[in-house]
Order: C-alpha cells, then sequence, then structure tokens
C-alpha cells in the first residue's frame, strides 16, 4: 500500500526533482498547500498573499523507503533554519514546512524535528501544519527539471541541490 507525504522547502522545482530520484518514491507532484485561496495559481502564491507554500506531494512505498527517511532526507536537502527563504527565493510561499493529518502524526514530527536539531547550528524553523488541501500545480511545473534542466539556467540551482542530496543519500538512490 502506498502512503503519500507533503512537504515544501523552497521552490518545488527542486523538492521534486530530488525526491523523484529515491528509491521506493513512485510519483512527485508540484502544488500548493497551507493557504486561504481556493484553487490559486502559481503567479498568485508568487505574490506571497494566499498563505500557501509550494511544495510537493510525495507517493513513496513505505516498504522499499521510511516516512522517517523522507522527513530526514527533506531536512537535509535545503535550510530549514532559514525563515521564509531558500537562498534567492523569498517568501512565506518558500516557507520549510511539513504537513501532517493526524495528531500523532504531528507529535511524532515534533520528536524527528527535535533529533534531527543536533545536525544544524541554528534552531530549525520548519513548520509543522495541519494538511486540509493539496492543490496541484500547473501541468508545466510537474517534472520541470527533467524538461527543462538544458532550458533554464534557474535548473543549475536545482542541479547543485540535487547533487548534494545524492551525494549523502546515495543508498537510497534509484538503481
Amino acid at each position: 500500500m502506498l502512503a503519500e507525504l507533503i512537504i515544501g522547502g523552497g521552490c518545488f522545482w527542486c523538492t521534486e526533482a530530488m525526491f523523484l530520484s529515491l528509491d521506493g518514491v513512485s510519483k512527485v507532484e508540484s502544488g500548493y498547500s497551507g493557504g486561504a485561496v481556493k484553487n490559486p495559481s502559481y503567479k498568485e502564491v508568487c505574490s506571497g498573499e494566499t498563505g500557501h507554500a509550494e511544495c510537493v506531494k510525495i507517493t513513496y512505498d513505505p516498504k522499499k523507503i521510511s516516512y522517517d527517511d523522507l522527513v530526514e532526507i527533506h531536512l537535509h536537502s535545503h535550510d530549514p533554519t532559514t525563515l521564509n527563504r531558500q537562498g534567492g527565493d523569498v517568501g512565506t510561499q518558500y516557507r520549510s514546512v511539513i504537513f501532517y493529518t493526524t495528531d500523532s502524526e504531528k507529535k511524532h514530527l515534533q520528536e524527528k524535528l527535535k533529533s534531527v536539531q543536533k545536525d544544524f547550528s541554528k534552531p530549525i524553523v520548519t513548520t509543522l501544519e495541519k494538511l486540509t488541501v493539496f492543490y496541484i500545480a500547473e501541468d508545466y511545473h510537474q517534472n520541470y527539471y527533467a524538461l527543462n534542466k538544458d532550458k533554464n539556467p534557474y535548473c543549475q540551482v536545482v542541479s547543485d541541490k540535487l547533487y548534494k542530496m545524492m551525494k549523502k543519500y546515495a543508498s537510497k538512490l534509484k538503481k
């Protein structure tokens, strides 16, 4: 049985590319969550006025990769100590966030954040937010890096983050 995890850690192009490379991850969809506007557009989310974060929905096989592994990889693949900013991307739409669905999941995530804190010199500011709805982003955002890495100069940022993550988590990559 497949499971899902919704996270945000800056630009969803980077996040999507990283998680698609992991063994056990069958699908990653870019989208928006955590805001008040129904069916927001990319332009609306980029304004910073919808409350939504750019995020991804990861569909995975827990027999191949664990929830905790995904959360740990998420926290180490961006800077979870920077509030509302990842590199040149600034605003609440780029916040570090993990969405949960149950109180027990929230409690587990709180413990996970405490245990991972030792890996960082500054306090982790990743928010834990109750999932209400995930809105899938426009088609051109899906699988963006794979389709545009040779066309968009921004994709060099994605390449750098992907390389760093692949080095650290080589044992978790698709063969």
